[in-house]
């Protein structure tokens, strides 16, 4: 078991000992998803694909947030909030705008990319250093402005 794995499991008893029943579901739901990801899989996880993970589980909550706030259900967006919070407790601390900068300029530098082909070379650079620090989505933005 990862090492990711086992502070979560440690988050896990310290929610029951406090009787934190929203952040004790939203563990037992990561939880639940690695061990699915584990018997689909017949794999173990390691702690990079762990960040995997909670990585597209953020970006789940993101994008349902969105879709809950256009159609004006606030208490099922809190609710995805909440979740997102208790998820991103888990991940590394985000990159700076400056970080971020740096990782692409250095990405483009070494790989050579000149043009929008070269864009997959970029992302295949950067994405095991940014995985669960940043959002891949906007870094892909800022990639195809520096390349156009």
């Amino acid at each position: 078991m990862s090492e990711l794995q086992l502070r979560i499991r440690e988050a896990m008893k310290n929610a029951m000992r406090a009787k934190e029943k929203e952040r004790l579901g939203t563990i037992r739901l990561m939880l639940a998803e690695f061990k699915r990801i584990e018997v689909d899989e017949r794999i173990e996880l390691d702690d990079n694909r762990v960040l995997s993970v909670l990585d597209k589980m953020t970006k789940q909550r993101r994008d349902s947030i969105a879709q809950f706030e256009a159609a004006g259900r606030e208490d099922l967006a809190a609710t995805e909030r909440f979740e997102q919070e208790v998820i991103s407790t888990f991940l590394p601390a985000a990159l700076t705008d400056e970080e971020v900068t740096t990782l692409i300029n250095e990405a483009i530098a070494a790989t050579g990319a000149a043009n929008m082909a070269d864009m997959g070379k970029v992302m295949g650079y950067i994405k095991p250093k940014a995985q669960g620090k940043a959002d891949m989505g906007a870094i892909g933005k800022l990639i195809k402005e520096q390349l156009k």
